[in-house]
Parts: C-alpha cells; structure tokens; sequence
C-alpha cells in the first residue's frame, strides 16, 4: 500500500543549525501517526515541511507517491488542497464570524457562494459539537475550547484526506482537552483520512495516536504502536514519557 503521506531523509538547517537531519515518516489512510518530542527537536518544523509551508534542504515529501516539492508551484497548491490543519492557537481570524471563518477556504479558494458556504460551516460546527448559535459571534466571544473546535470545523470542513494537528490541547484544561482528542479520533475515523500530530502531551498522544514517533536532535529515534511506549526499550523514550530530568535527555533551561 503506498503512503498517503511520506517523508523521505528529510533535512533543514535553519540559522546554521540542523534542525531535521535525515526524516523519515509516513502514515496510510485511516491511520494516525503522532510526533512527540522536546521542545526545539524540530517537530513544528517537519509539520512545516509537511504541509509545504516550508521547504526541505534535502529529501522528499510525497502524497500518494508523488513528490510535491518537485511540483510546479500550480500542482503541488492543487495537492495541498488535500489537507486540512488545526493550528495551535485556533489562527482564528477576530474580524470574522466564527462562521465566516470556518468557510474561510470554501468562500476565498473554492468560490463556493456565501449562503452555501455558512450551511456547510454551521453542518461542520454541529459535527464537532459547537452550536449553531455561536456562528455569528466573533471568535474572541468563545472560549479556548470552542475555538478549538472552531478550528477543527475549518479543518474538516472540506474534507481532507489529511489532517494535521500541532499541540491541539495547549492551553486547554485535562476535561476540555480530553473532549478535544474524542473529536479528533472521531473526525479521523468519519472522514477515513491520514492524520499526523505533534504535540508534548502525552495523554493526547496515547489517546489520538495509532502510532508514535520519538523526534530527537532531527531525527527519529524510535517508532512504534502506541501499545508499546511504554515498553518501548529506548532510554529517550522513557525519559521523555516519564517526564524525568535524568536521563540522556538534556533538559533546556
């Protein structure tokens, strides 16, 4: 089965500093992969080079096998069409309606009509349980969880066939956050998509994550079914799970 995405021997020096030296991932469809990892390993990073919002010094980035960062410029935005983000901090935009921001893809790059596009906001706002009241408000009249969901309805809305997720619980507190990661295995498993994630938090990742994958010094020190992190046999991985200072991790202060 080819990947539905794939990163081959991906490398980016940023600053004079290597910050990816050799990735490799993939996931298949259906499936969710999470990045876990300390902060500067470079997990933000390969979900930049990911989703073409950077581009690699070395390696390939291919969706179902095609390499996009061979693309011309007008192909490769047709196959980032495929995907659908969830940012870290909502990236709502305040001076729109939470509706009209959730359609914000569908009026301003499928020129799909107004009234049709707030239907299809206010039919994904009800998929991840925000209601249809809070279509006209502002994003700042919502609280941290509802903007998450917000932002989720936006990365649904058109139906990806890959989902990104970067750090979809900071912020957010253990009930909100766990209500959070439900929707995210619900809408990975309705819409049968690849999802890819990074985050710090470990309950998230064992609850949203198929597989997971250890980022260390720009590279991929461990990978494996979420079943198995605890028994996973790396040091790194252990230390980092546990959240132990000692270790061969060196925390950064």
């Amino acid at each position: 089965m080819t990947a539905k995405l794939q990163l081959v021997g991906i490398k980016k020096k940023l600053r004079g500093r290597q910050v990816l030296d050799g990735v490799d991932l993939d996931v298949n469809q259906g499936r969710s992969l999470v990045v876990i990892g300390g902060s500067g390993q470079g997990k933000s990073v390969t979900l930049k080079c990911a989703l073409g919002l950077m581009r690699p010094d070395a390696g390939q980035v291919l969706v179902d096998g095609a390499d996009v960062t061979k693309m011309p410029e007008e192909i490769r935005a047709r196959v980032m069409r495929k995907f659908g983000m969830l940012f870290q901090g909502g990236a709502l935009f305040d001076s729109l309606s939470v509706w009209e921001n959730i359609a914000f893809r569908l009026i301003n790059a499928d020129n799909i009509g107004r009234n049709e596009a707030r239907e299809r906001a206010i039919e994904a706002m009800r998929k991840v349980r925000l209601g249809p009241e809070f279509a006209d408000v502002r994003p700042t009249e919502l609280s941290g969880g509802m903007q998450k969901r917000a932002g989720l309805a936006r990365a649904i809305i058109a139906k990806p066939d890959i989902l990104f997720f970067d750090e979809p619980t900071t912020g957010l507190d253990p009930i909100t956050a766990d209500a959070i990661n439900d929707l995210i295995v619900e809408m990975v498993k309705e819409l049968g998509c690849a999802a890819v994630s990074i985050t710090h938090d470990m309950p998230s990742a064992r609850k949203i994550a198929d597989e997971i994958a250890m980022l260390h010094n720009g590279k991929i020190v461990w990978r494996g079914p979420t079943a198995m992190l605890d028994t996973s046999g790396n040091p790194m991985v252990d230390q980092f799970v546990a959240g132990r200072a000692e270790g061969p991790i060196q925390a950064v202060v």
